[in-house]
């Protein structure tokens, strides 16, 4: 009879995966990390963020693309941008800038970090810049000082009616710009226009209207993206299709226009049943754009993408413990973490997100039914089937054996949304932080780039100290 955890997995899944396999003292391992020793080294609760990740999935895209182009014979080439807002840390952007990319920002204060970047030596002037976000008095003079500090490939992405002048007010120089999109939402939406952008309908009239006789500015890029991403479905397919007539609209009488924005919007592995194809989306996007270009008689475009979470999603976990089973009636069993989901995962509760939820050890034990408790005072500190597609399944809770579980795939957005290293809910202590990566030898090497938050932390920002 098929009873222990390990089985419950290879019966669901197809396991072990690339990322994932167990060993023979049956602990998880994730790529060629083991997690229990992790576990042995540094403690729990525990953040990581595993940086060879990064730029294999860059590696990845920068492939598919090529090949792709090269199936289809397309004339123009293709620019891959990092989206910081996914995560702005230092060992994440440096790793990321070691694979010949490119950059996207959404405030002022990512220009300090790319000057300290520049001043490393990691950019250059000839690193797209590519400035997004709704822009004013400090973002907009961030960007003036770039441009005219000499970055030659700084374009900023005008959001509104009012940027242009805004922009160009103190700029001594002929500048390059590109114009958002704003595409048109998924039904189920609140709202039925982004915020972000300017509408379909009104792109070619701003064109004529305020840049084509303008001499400060060149229109070089049209940013087209959708908030539900890049997905095989009727929805975003009719929506590149209307980005599509208006690139080929604005390229006839825009002879400056050459490249083409699609944004981010990969997803991420969120569970052992992850199925996404990206070579057949890629292919894809390249043959409707060049069927649309072709058909149209205009030059096909450079293409850039802005890929934040599928660069940098995969390489971050979380490990935590479980410190007690409370069963609070006949079905439900709580398992508490020693840590909070509102602080550690916010997307967790705030939006319904899912990640690879697998435990560390343990697996050859039994299996129960459980939902997984933070430690805070708050009824929304909590992960379960309620929130998430599946029940989750986990080893047996004992008291002599200590269960630890991970949450895998949580590299992008999560620590800027909890607040790193600030203030955090019920004063429950961000997690230590450790970043694993690999020598030239190809052996890992593990290192703390944060230790855990203390009461003096938490003390000083409160104004006690």
């Amino acid at each position: 009879m098929n009873t222990k955890y390990i089985d419950l997995i290879n019966q669901t899944f197809d396991f072990p995966q690339e990322e994932f396999k167990v060993d023979a003292k049956k602990n998880l391992h994730f790529h060629d990390v083991d997690t229990m020793k992790l576990v042995e080294e540094y403690g729990t609760p525990l953040k990581f963020t595993y940086l060879p990740k990064i730029s294999e999935n860059i590696q990845k895209a920068k492939g598919w693309f090529k090949e792709t182009m090269r199936k289809h014979k397309y004339k123009g080439k293709y620019n891959y941008c990092y989206c910081t807002k996914s995560s702005h840390f230092k060992h994440v952007l440096d790793e990321a800038l070691k694979n010949d990319i490119h950059i996207e920002t959404s405030s002022a204060f990512d220009i300090d970090i790319l000057e300290k970047l520049k001043l490393e030596g990691k950019i250059s002037d000839k690193t797209y810049i590519l400035c997004n976000g709704f822009k004013r008095e400090h973002y907009i003079s961030k960007i003036q000082k770039l441009i005219n500090d000499g970055h030659k490939n700084c374009i900023p992405i005008i959001d509104n009616y009012e940027e242009i002048d805004l922009l160009t007010t103190g700029i001594r120089k002929k500048i390059n710009i590109g114009i958002r999109i704003a595409s048109e939402e998924e039904p189920k939406f609140e709202f039925y226009t982004s915020r972000l952008g300017i509408g379909y309908k009104n792109i070619v009239d701003f064109y004529r209207r305020e840049i084509k006789e303008n001499n400060k500015v060149n229109l070089k890029m049209l940013h087209f993206f959708i908030n539900t991403g890049i997905k095989d479905n009727a929805y975003y397919w009719n929506e590149l299709n209307k980005c599509l007539k208006v690139y080929i609209n604005l390229k006839r009488i825009c002879p400056s226009l050459d490249s083409l924005n699609i944004g981010g919007g990969f997803p991420i592995k969120n569970s052992l049943a992850f199925d996404y194809d990206y070579e057949y989306m890629i292919d894809e996007i390249i043959n409707q754009i060049k069927l649309a270009c072709d058909e149209a008689e205009v030059q096909t475009p450079h293409i850039f993408t802005e890929f934040g979470s599928f660069t940098v999603g995969e390489s971050g976990g979380s490990i935590y413990k479980v410190l007690y089973q409370k069963k609070q009636n006949d079905r439900e069993r709580w398992n508490m973490i020693n840590s909070s989901f509102i602080t550690t995962l916010p997307d967790s509760w705030a939006i319904n997100k899912r990640f690879v939820l697998l435990p560390l050890n343990r697996w050859n034990d039994n299996y129960e039914r459980v939902l997984l408790g933070g430690l805070t005072c708050d009824s929304d500190d909590y992960y379960n089937s309620d929130q998430h597609i599946n029940a989750i399944y986990l080893p047996t809770y004992k008291d002599d054996k200590p269960l630890y579980i991970g949450f895998f795939n949580t590299g992008a957005y999560q620590e800027s949304l909890g607040g790193y290293g600030g203030l955090q809910h019920c004063l429950i202590p961000q997690p230590k932080h450790v970043i694993i990566s690999k020598n030239e030898e190809g052996k890992l090497e593990h290192s703390i780039f944060k230790e855990q938050q203390t009461a003096k932390d938490f003390l000083k920002i409160l104004g006690y100290e």
